[in-house]
């Protein structure tokens, strides 16, 4: 993957990193709506604690509006919108909305009381790549936004 020279955000590897990111999370959504209507049946070690209680299937689907906004605001920034004004825009906004959901994830888990390495270690991910992209960017001494 190549930059665009009128990316606001360059750097071939966080986009690659943002792209697949994004791109898991919309599968992520596709398995669940899969396996909500009986049409996919994963292993339960793959499934997070409890997946099967309707409190804990509540708030998994809680975050589905989250997610699929920080992806796909992400991946029109990158691939659909042509401004670059409005690519940093939609970025800023999907990088927010990832860091958010990451961080509420990880809340939850923290007051459950509940480590599962797979999940964290996903949700930290969440966390951590918004704040290593938007810190490069501040570091690059950006040009100012005009809204």
């Amino acid at each position: 993957m190549t930059d665009r020279a009128d990316a606001p955000w360059p750097g071939s590897k966080a986009n690659a990193l943002l792209t697949l990111t994004e791109t898991g999370m919309l599968l992520y959504w596709l398995l669940a709506a899969l396996m909500a209507t009986g049409l996919l049946s994963l292993p339960p070690q793959w499934m997070y604690p409890d997946h099967t209680q309707p409190v804990m299937v509540a708030w998994n689907w809680s975050f589905f509006p989250i997610d699929a906004l920080f992806a796909l605001l992400g991946l029109s920034a990158r691939f659909a919108v042509k401004d670059a004004a409005r690519q940093q825009v939609l970025t800023v906004c999907a990088l927010s909305l990832m860091f958010c959901a990451g961080v509420m994830a990880l809340s939850f888990w923290i007051i459950q009381g509940s480590f599962d390495p797979l999940w964290w270690g996903m949700n930290l991910w969440l966390v951590i790549l918004p704040v290593g992209v938007l810190a490069r960017r501040l570091w690059q001494a950006p040009q100012p936004l005009s809204v």
